[in-house]
């Protein structure tokens, strides 16, 4: 089968960093959204409703409180202007996956410019974080994994629902490609020098 990688929705539209050495906290917002929006991208509106145990979040859920504490970091915590909380979400009942997508992205691509123009005294600087200070820095990583956590979280679901897990950071039991090596053995492990 042919290298299939996450769709790209930030494709052209991530600006470069003002410092160099910084540009992998813009580059990888941009990827880790990309992943994201492609993990949800698996979902029917259908399965929206879904939860793996009767004290766990629907899926919807999920993807609601993803837009809503991905701008809560941005806003509270890094520091970035973010639009007004009644304007996150999709409007309507119960909007439908290609909805939550589209929100998704939209507000990441609004991020980028601010994230990209951030010099090392603006990443360096300690900020507030819940009820500790950090530096502004250890937040955004800090978001970048509770994103993967809640991405983990709704691949888990299509897992369950025996649908189609997208690879995200290598290949997945659905997909993948010649010359993905996964490390699941120790010779794997050893890599090529051995």
């Amino acid at each position: 089968m042919a290298m299939q990688y996450p769709a790209t929705y930030l494709a052209g539209d991530v600006p470069a960093a003002t410092v160099p050495l910084l540009r992998h906290l813009v580059e990888t917002y941009a990827s880790e959204t990309n992943k994201t929006a492609s993990v949800w991208s698996e979902l029917r509106n259908d399965q929206l409703e879904f939860a793996p145990h009767r004290r766990s979040s629907t899926v919807r859920q999920t993807l609601v409180h993803q837009i809503l504490s991905e701008r809560r970091f941005f806003a509270d915590f890094i520091g970035l202007a973010e639009p007004p909380v009644e304007s996150l979400l999709p409007p309507g009942e119960a909007p439908g996956v290609s909805a939550y997508v589209e929100r998704l992205v939209a507000l990441a691509l609004a991020r980028l410019p601010a994230l990209a123009a951030g010099d090392e005294a603006f990443w360096l600087a300690e900020v507030p974080f819940f009820d500790v200070r950090r530096e502004r820095i250890w937040v955004f990583w800090r978001r970048v994994l509770h994103t993967a956590h809640h991405r983990a979280q709704v691949g888990l679901c299509l897992r369950l629902l025996e649908d189609r897990v997208p690879p995200t950071y290598g290949p997945t039991a659905d997909v993948t490609w010649s010359g993905a090596t996964p490390t699941t053995t120790l010779d794997a492990a050893r890599g090529p020098q051995a």
